[in-house]
């Protein structure tokens, strides 16, 4: 036993193999697993599970914060160890699997997966596999890099099996902040009025008695793949700094704006880099994810504070912040998704949300979870969390994309509504921006086709529009052409019309 990591003496004859761990699980089990963003994930358990696979029948329902990290959930799909998933994912291998019927998903909303298990809406906990940095001398859990569903995972859970990762220093303890909502219908405020308030413990509290099981690691997280920004991110970056510099000049917003929340990917982090360029001062964060733009932002002095649910950053990055983590630690906390993502807090700090889109269509409907409106892609996340309940929801995406443009990402009809028109306040495209406060379908369907249509589509969406306005309708459509886009793409290989004329009036 490793008493330093071990600090809880009931514990000492706990100490097991991964594949020992793994031997736990039973066909059709429930398992909830820390992870979030590729981080504080099961590093061990999950897979030497995949590996049992490979050589009995048998399967889990398995349960996340968000994505994991490294090859997992590869290799869990791959040896079909996985009956169900949720909430969340981003491996290729796992997106096949669900899209050809192989391994049931349930897509939802970062915030509700904990509500939902502990209202005994979904079934109950069998295992709960959580990533620590040590074992407080009470038997407690100190997380690593992420919180996610962790504490309502070991709150749940019939049996807890955690997994003690070396290469996480003891300094992390003290970044977290975990609390657990009480039950309805007598649910006391969550009462967080700014980014850097603290409402729980920096530990996980569990019931030693449920602890099986204790495997030992040192692999670090999977390193975020961060792409220098391109033409397009840099474009929609500078026009979103632009709409944020006229604001401020209209009064709406301060320089230090308000709370941000960022989506994971390329965009989010060409957008947040740039705020380093602007004049802005005394930025916070209250998001799910603390990405390389975040920490370049306080290296600058631009941000003062950042509040998420996990830190994901490339290996320099993260490496940076191990060196110098004395100067991010009272600056940085990661909390429960579900608090990271309610809906009251993120009503009332007024958060500013930009989130990436699939596609949208004339009316402001954002997709963003399915190709061609029936493939997966990766899953809702947090956007909807965001969108709902934001001071500002903005999406952003490219305007075409494929050989010669030949998908554009302006759409007469989403494929697949993930938010709609009423959740939705700014689009942004490397063309330009859309404002759509206070407007009409009508209004909105002629700023979205002139600022952010690709101009090889416009002339396409304006013709639609213009004859299913003739129709009449508060939301105009022809619905008989309203897929006509996605439509011509599978037959054709491009969603571009070469003859208007064609289309019938």
């Amino acid at each position: 036993m490793n008493p330093e990591r071990i600090q809880f003496q009931k514990y000492e004859d706990k100490v097991i193999s991964a594949h020992q761990a793994a031997a736990f699980f039973k066909d059709k089990m429930v398992v909830g697993s820390s992870g979030f963003t590729k981080a504080g994930d099961s590093k061990a358990v999950l897979p030497a599970f995949a590996l049992r696979a490979e050589h009995e029948d048998i399967g889990i329902t398995l349960i996340t914060g968000a994505s994991l990290g490294h090859t997992t959930d590869a290799d869990l799909a791959r040896t079909n160890a996985l009956y169900k998933r949720m909430p969340f994912q981003v491996d290729p291998v796992m997106r096949g699997k669900i899209n050809n019927g192989e391994i049931l998903f349930i897509d939802q909303h970062l915030s509700e997966t904990a509500e939902l298990l502990e209202n005994k809406h979904l079934a109950q906990l069998d295992f709960a596999i959580i990533e620590a940095t040590y074992i407080d001398t009470n038997g407690h859990i100190i997380p690593t890099t992420s919180v996610g569903n962790s504490a309502t995972f070991a709150h749940l859970a019939n049996k807890i099996i955690i997994e003690i990762n070396t290469s996480i220093p003891f300094e992390f303890k003290g970044i977290h902040d975990i609390f657990i909502p009480t039950h309805y219908p007598n649910r006391d405020v969550i009462n967080i009025t700014a980014s850097d308030d603290r409402i729980g413990s920096d530990v996980i509290r569990i019931d030693p008695d449920k602890v099986v099981g204790i495997v030992f690691t040192e692999i670090p997280d999977s390193p975020a793949q961060t792409t220098a920004p391109d033409a397009k991110t840099t474009a929609i970056a500078n026009h979103l700094l632009a709409f944020f510099e006229k604001e401020i000049q209209s009064g709406r917003l301060t320089k230090s704006l308000m709370p941000l929340q960022a989506g994971i990917g390329k965009v989010a982090n060409a957008v947040l880099s740039g705020l380093a360029k602007g004049d802005f001062e005394n930025l916070v964060m209250y998001s799910e994810v603390l990405q390389d733009s975040t920490f370049e932002l306080m290296d600058t002095g631009k941000m003062t504070f950042a509040s998420a649910s996990s830190i994901t950053v490339s290996e320099s990055c993260y490496q940076h912040l191990l060196n110098n983590f004395d100067q991010y630690k009272d600056k940085i906390v990661l909390r429960p998704q579900n608090i990271s993502n309610s809906a009251e807090v993120i009503r009332r700090l007024g958060i500013i949300g930009i989130n990436t889109a699939i596609e949208f269509d004339i009316y402001g409907n954002v997709n963003s979870t399915h190709i061609s409106g029936t493939k997966m892609m990766n899953g809702i996340g947090g956007s909807g969390d965001f969108a709902r309940n934001a001071y500002l929801s903005i999406f952003v995406t490219q305007s075409a994309s494929k050989d010669g443009n030949a998908i554009s990402h302006v759409l007469p009809m989403v494929s697949h509504t993930d938010h709609t028109e009423h959740d939705v306040d700014i689009l942004v495209t490397e063309q330009g921006l859309a404002d759509l406060r206070g407007l009409a379908p009508r209004e909105r369907a002629k700023v979205i086709i002139e600022n952010c249509a690709h101009p090889e589509y416009r002339e396409q969406l304006q013709d639609y529009y213009n004859r299913a306005s003739e129709r009449g309708g508060h939301t105009p459509h022809i619905l008989e052409e309203a897929f006509n886009f996605h439509t011509r793409y599978l037959e054709t290989g491009t969603m571009k019309q070469n003859c208007l004329a064609t289309y019938e009036g």
